[in-house]
């Protein structure tokens, strides 16, 4: 039955939907479910007893500074702090490059308010992040999906894409959310020279950049965009729009994430911000800065890696150990999920179901594909669960794939 309240909604209301993971996690809220589902970090790592310090000295020492107002732009020391981490690891940037937001999930949501009209195209890796498609479905974007690989986007078939006229390009060049995925050097260099030549934006999303547990740590796109510019004034001004987040790196539960740009992007992204929420938390920031300077940051992340790594490690070797050999799945050399691949005619969001009477979860892979395909993956996260909790569930998970292997290769027995 209709109510009065349906005639009343904007015509960009008609695009939004539940998160899809969110309404699978509902489904797997019972104690006895192991949920590789959520894209939770461990609990443990979280630093409690650092942040109850840094709460009680903000409160003695600038309380009255950090319960005011603050400037839609961010907490000046943070943003500083940011500067100089992004300067070692990747492009020098001034104060005047960053704003800091509520979460990344803000950030996806300003820019398609910022650049997006009804209709218009965005390039994407397939698959892709669904929280950014739920962010941009709003202002009724469209997406031209380019295949990804082990190395992530393949950039030689990008070109088609381009010719479309899209507004940006959308990227997540390290251990891609789902597919654990990165980008190689080569494709990166590429994908600046490409999007360069047909003039199209990047927006690069990094929000796992500092979780590598093995290999050499690989140059952001935008510093490489700076370092094809030639800029070197430490005021980037070039074609990406970087965003990154404290949320793997101190706690999800601050909302704390970052946007590096253009100043000209950056001013109309304030002003995007002060239509919103005026600023984000300065409480929240204040105490951020306080917790993460004087190196804490650089120490906390390295415990990040070497607990996520053993989860990683204990679930490829139970994977190996016990999945079947007709189910294929990447393994990240960092970040927080790794995808797997059915054969063609397993459904995973069938298999999600039967997984549920197992007592264990995942996310089924169709949602991050844009424009369709994708039945026959998953994705697994592997950051929430401790190594002896980790084992159980893909032991629970891989006997269950196992028999429906073996019922399809039956069934195509009995059709052939």
């Amino acid at each position: 039955m209709q109510t009065p309240w349906e005639y009343r909604y904007a015509h960009r209301a008609q695009k939004m939907g539940s998160s899809v993971i969110r309404e699978l996690l509902k489904l797997t809220e019972q104690p006895d479910i192991i949920s590789f589902a959520g894209g939770l970090p461990a609990p443990e790592v979280f630093p409690v007893e650092k942040f109850q310090e840094a709460c009680n000295y903000v409160l003695e020492n600038h309380g009255a500074k950090a319960l005011q107002y603050g400037a839609t732009e961010g907490y000046t020391p943070l943003r500083e702090m940011i500067a100089r981490h992004t300067g070692r690891y990747s492009v020098k940037v001034s104060t005047d490059n960053i704003m800091i937001t509520s979460g990344s999930q803000q950030a996806l949501d300003f820019i398609g308010r910022l650049f997006l009209n009804r209709g218009d195209y965005i390039v994407v890796e397939s698959p892709t992040y669904l929280g950014a498609l739920q962010a941009w479905n709003a202002y009724g974007a469209q997406y031209i999906s380019v295949p990804s690989d082990d190395d992530g986007m393949i950039v030689d078939e990008l070109e088609h894409a381009l010719r479309i006229g899209p507004k940006f390009i959308y990227v997540l060049p390290n251990f891609q959310n789902p597919s654990g995925t990165t980008m190689s050097l080569e494709r990166r260099k590429k994908l600046v020279e490409v999007a360069d030549h047909y003039g199209v934006p990047i927006i690069e999303d990094d929000p796992y950049g500092q979780l590598r547990y093995n290999g050499e740590h690989l140059p952001s796109v935008v510093s490489l965009d700076s370092e094809y510019r030639n800029e070197n004034n430490g005021q980037y001004s070039g074609n990406v729009i970087y965003m990154s987040t404290f949320s793997k790196l101190l706690a999800p539960g601050l909302r704390l994430a970052w946007v590096i740009a253009p100043p000209e992007v950056i001013r109309r992204l304030v002003m995007t911000k002060q239509a919103a929420d005026l600023h984000t938390s300065t409480f929240n920031q204040v105490v951020a800065y306080e917790v993460a300077k004087g190196g804490f940051l650089d120490e906390h992340v390295k415990v990040i890696r070497a607990t996520y790594k053993e989860r990683l490690e204990v679930m490829l070797e139970t994977m190996d150990e016990i999945w079947p050999r007709e189910v294929r799945w990447t393994r990240p050399d960092g970040g927080m999920f790794l995808w797997g691949i059915l054969p063609k005619n397993l459904d995973a969001a069938e298999l999600f179901k039967l997984a549920i009477e197992k007592k264990v979860a995942f996310v089924p892979g169709g949602a991050f594909h844009p424009t369709g395909g994708g039945q026959n993956t998953m994705r697994i996260n592997f950051s929430y669960t401790d190594p002896d909790t980790t084992r159980e569930g893909i032991t629970r998970l891989g006997l269950l794939l196992r028999e429906e292997v073996a019922r399809d290769a039956k069934a195509k027995y009995l059709y052939d």
